[in-house]
């Protein structure tokens, strides 16, 4: 929940954008406008096959690739003749595809046909041999929440900035800012023109329609993305805890038109972020979001962890862990501080009237375990920085270790987390 300040209603000029890079869509086989919105995720299915993308034996009429006609955009042939026989087995329609190259599938989402059920469908799809995977296609949702000695930055609400204090982050910069290393939010969109984020936005992918004025009016992306890599030292509203580190946005999530909705994703544009961030450089992802178990996404998240990345994800306000992304053993776990023990190896970190980046070049306080994950992301790329070398159980280790009271609850600290890394070896790696 957001509550306005006064001091935060004067207006902030918006910093000109010539240096942000354009949207990017996800390619020639993107859903077009509003198609990941109107899915349904009562009816619709995700089914994968196999997509080797093997050169075939050139003769007349043959691709030289392997790849198929147009129809599906990045599958090869044999995907594309394995679709076509199921579609007519199965009588289903398919909304929209894409392929995953790092797991060699190529995946649609379709509808059943009339009078056959998902349950029905399912069943049949997952006995036959053709098929490599067929689950629902699952709805996801950020976890906002409504509501009620280091350095001298010269931005002017930093003093307010609760998380940002209680951490100690200020000291910390004193050895490292995050440079160097590289953020994926995966979230709603980012008002890419916001002045305190000039600069630390690389790239920006839309994953969900093609409104890129929708992408830059999203609040939670904005407001992760604030936390993380706000600039510092430029006169302007707030710091973050890696303010030199850079972000790549994907929007993977949207707001429904009821009033007051919060954000929402799918099993489709999840899928399609995580594959792209497969083919990136960035180090560190943030999942402020969830939902219920998810098979593709899960065999998606393992592949971005055995690349030696470090996935950081916030658990629901009841604790429960048996979902997507926080059954993933590897995944980094943030709650919100409170006055309850924390489950073993999770993180806490602030959440609460955590004042970030809004919209329209703004700054408001917002409340949630949403906001507890990007100071954990913001700290992974401080120790990165200084220790690029860095595994999550060393991230996660240091973290814990480091963790100190402050308000009478135990949360991370920035700056003692960074002070012990700084004494041993690894920091010089």
């Amino acid at each position: 929940m957001k509550r306005g300040l006064p001091v935060l209603v004067m207006a902030l000029a918006l910093a000109a954008c010539a240096s942000t890079p354009p949207l990017a869509g996800s390619g020639p086989g993107r859903t077009t406008a509003g198609d990941a919105a109107a899915m349904d995720s009562q009816r619709d299915i995700i089914l994968a096959v196999a997509n080797p993308l093997q050169p075939p034996p050139i003769h007349a009429g043959s691709s030289v690739l392997g790849y198929a006609p147009s129809r599906y955009y990045g599958a090869g042939q044999q995907a594309a003749s394995t679709l076509a026989a199921l579609r007519q087995r199965y009588a289903f329609s398919e909304l929209a595809g894409w392929p995953i190259k790092a797991l060699k599938l190529y995946c649609i989402v379709l509808q059943p046909p009339p009078g056959t059920s998902r349950d029905s469908l399912l069943q049949a799809l997952a006995a036959d041999r053709r098929v490599q995977l067929a689950q629902p296609l699952h709805d996801f949702a950020v976890y906002a929440q409504s509501a009620a000695g280091g350095h001298a930055y010269n931005d002017p609400y930093v003093g307010l900035q609760r998380g940002f204090i209680e951490t100690e982050a200020a000291r910390a910069h004193r050895y490292s800012e995050g440079r160097g290393v590289r953020v994926a939010v995966v979230d709603t969109g980012v008002d890419l023109a916001h002045p305190d984020l000039e600069g630390r936005i690389h790239d920006a992918h839309n994953l969900v329609d093609d409104d890129a004025a929708a992408f830059d009016r999203d609040s939670h992306g904005t407001e992760v993305a604030g936390v993380i890599a706000a600039v510092g030292d430029n006169h302007l509203g707030i710091v973050g805890i890696a303010p030199q580190a850079e972000l790549s946005v994907y929007k993977a999530c949207w707001y429904p038109p009821a009033p007051n909705a919060g954000a929402r994703c799918n099993s489709f544009t999840l899928a399609k972020a995580l594959a792209a961030i497969i083919d990136t450089d960035d180090r560190i992802i943030n999942l402020s979001l969830g939902g219920p178990a998810d098979p593709l996404l899960d065999l998606l998240l393992v592949q971005i962890l055995q690349q030696g990345r470090i996935v950081v994800a916030a658990i629901p306000p009841e604790g429960n862990l048996a979902g997507f992304p926080d059954s993933t053993p590897g995944v980094l776990l943030v709650r919100m501080s409170g006055p309850s023990t924390a489950p073993p190896g999770v993180l806490s970190a602030p959440g609460n009237d955590i004042l970030t980046t809004q919209p329209e070049g703004g700054y408001d306080f917002t409340s949630g375990p949403s906001m507890a994950a990007p100071h954990v992301s913001g700290m992974a790329a401080l120790l990165l920085s200084l220790a690029p070398r860095l595994d999550v159980r060393a991230i996660r280790d240091l973290l814990l270790r480091s963790s100190r009271l402050s308000g009478g609850v135990l949360q991370v600290n920035a700056a003692a987390a960074v002070t012990e890394l700084r004494g041993t070896p690894q920091a010089a790696r």
